[in-house]
């Protein structure tokens, strides 16, 4: 017997939209609040979801970063695709890491819980978050395949039936460098799953609801709607874009189309750099979620996120290509040539309608990256961020330090000396670093570390536009590019993506880079010339 669909008004419709929403915006909160590692707790590099029983995302975390909110869902279908629904059963907790499922890279572990009310399936409860290790070689672009990058964990069962299983956790603590803060990071994960249960399970008695499918069809199709009504309102056309990264031995080119045509876009990255034999490949999974986020900039800002309003948008890029590379090449640091996904849209989009996108930020996001032993003979590691600027709009201009395209916070100067053997010298705005325009880049930021320990660490970093700057839109100037320093001494592209060891009094000096302007420099008002000197910005 066919479901009969159920329709809700548009007040009740908000109202149990907004608290999902809430559902999820508070296992996040206690998942910031239990975990272990400063990527959590820090720096916010997770993310929480609802679905379906089909995997289809309902509502995610108002805190979650934009590429777990694309990958996240497929990861669930995924897990459905690997263990069918008739296989689940009540307190089972389902884990990976695998990057072509996941997220691109293994330091992110994505859990699931199938959520079972009065014996009934009724939708998913997953997480995602970046794990301080996972063994291999860390913080490191100079990988030549995923063998190199730690411990990979394929579709499994964490608890089944809620019976854990303590042979995955020996393995996973015997192949990290920190299995107390990873472990606990993911427990942490775990109990966030069980409170947003808990909160679902609340809301459905309240609302009288006994499955999710009529509430998921109404939200996604409502969202769906919306989004096919932004893009009729597009001009049809192809808009083309090209840009060059840095890369390693040589630049890497991204060739991007969008095609618009009536209600739908197709995304299609044909002519961009075949994959590399290093970590800076971007697996499809993760080219799609930074591809979509950057529409959605775009085209409806203001709608809350979940799979419908991604409907109308398909992403496809060459197999063998860096943005659609092959087993088993690695992409540990995808982000160093994903970052720039969101922008390539931007600048592909620019041409039909500059007044709604932003000039080049100063990111790739930058990030420091330390593993040793210390006086205790216990391994460590420590993962820093360093923000650049964003770009300036036709409404404003770009801001200082500011983590895009994702939402990653920077690590306060108390905790990077509490958690390593580096004493922060100076960390302060990095001044004439945005590009001039009608609106100016944000500026980056520049920190100087001196390493205060007999004991010799191992540093890798994530950096990026130290050769090609940010580009400026509409008449704005570019921004200033990075610089990366070891005792003086400027790091080409390819020494910034390799290892370094460094012993005590060495000096590590991270010159983030500045967003781009945005309209020529002289209709920028003259008073805003003038504060900007006097606040040493310009």
């Amino acid at each position: 017997m066919s479901r009969q669909p159920v329709r809700f008004d548009a007040v009740t419709l908000e109202v149990i939209w907004t608290r999902l929403v809430s559902v999820v915006d508070e296992a996040a909160a206690a998942l910031v609040r239990s975990s272990f590692s400063t990527l959590v707790r820090e720096s916010y590099d997770f993310s929480c979801i609802i679905t379906d029983t089909k995997g289809r995302c309902l509502g995610q975390a108002t805190d979650s970063i934009p590429s777990f909110i694309g990958t996240l869902p497929k990861t669930v279908r995924h897990f459905l695709d690997h263990f069918p629904a008739e296989t689940l059963k009540p307190g089972d907790v389902l884990i990976t890491n695998d990057p072509w499922m996941g997220t691109g890279h293994l330091p992110d572990l994505t859990v699931a819980k199938p959520l079972f009310r009065d014996g009934k399936h009724v939708g998913f409860a997953a997480s995602t978050t970046h794990s301080p290790d996972m063994g291999g070689r860390t913080g490191t672009a100079d990988i030549r395949d995923v063998f190199e990058e730690g411990l990979q964990v394929p579709m499994l069962k964490l608890m089944d039936a809620g019976r854990i299983d303590q042979t995955f956790i020996s393995l996973l603590r015997k192949n990290v460098r920190v299995p107390d803060q990873v472990v606990g990071d993911l427990w942490a994960q775990v109990s966030a799953l069980e409170l947003m249960e808990r909160r679902l399970f609340d809301l459905m008695s309240d609302y009288q609801l006994d499955e999710l499918e009529g509430l998921a069809d109404e939200i996604l199709d409502r969202s769906e709607a919306a989004m096919r009504g932004a893009i009729r309102a597009f001009p049809d056309g192809t808009y083309t874009y090209e840009l060059q990264t840095d890369g390693i031995v040589e630049p890497v080119t991204i060739k991007i189309a969008v095609k618009v045509k009536g209600d739908s876009i197709l995304v299609d990255y044909d002519g961009t750099s075949p994959q590399v034999d290093r970590a800076i490949n971007v697996a499809l999974c993760y080219t799609y979620a930074q591809t979509v986020y950057g529409l959605k900039c775009i085209l409806a800002p203001d709608m809350l996120n979940n799979d419908g309003a991604l409907r109308p948008i398909e992403v496809i890029a060459p197999e063998g290509s860096i943005l659609n590379h092959r087993y088993p090449a690695s992409g540990q640091t995808r982000t160093l040539v994903g970052h720039f996904l969101p922008f390539a849209v931007f600048g592909a989009i620019s041409k039909a309608a500059p007044e709604r996108v932003a000039a080049g930020p100063g990111s790739p996001l930058w990030s420091l990256q330390a593993s040793g032993v210390n006086d205790k003979g216990e391994t460590y590691v420590n993962k820093f961020f360093f923000n650049g600027g964003t770009g300036g709009t036709a409404q404003r201009d770009g801001y200082n330090v500011l983590s895009w395209p994702s939402n990653i916070s920077c690590v306060p100067v108390e905790m990077m000396e509490q958690q390593s053997n580096f004493r922060v010298m100076h960390k302060r705005l990095r001044e004439g670093s945005g590009g001039s325009g009608k609106h100016r880049g944000g500026l980056g930021q520049e920190t100087l570390l001196e390493y205060r320990s007999e004991r010799p660490v191992v540093v890798g970093f994530h950096a990026e536009r130290t050769v090609i700057a940010p580009p400026g839109i509409n008449g704005g100037e570019d921004g200033k590019t990075g610089i990366l320093e070891i005792n003086g001494k400027p790091l080409t592209p390819a020494q910034q993506k390799v290892q370094h060891v460094i012993r005590a009094g060495d000096r590590i000096h991270l010159k983030t880079p500045g967003g781009a302007g945005f309209g020529a420099p002289a209709n920028r008002d003259g008073a805003l010339i003038s504060r900007d000197r006097k606040a040493g910005y310009a």
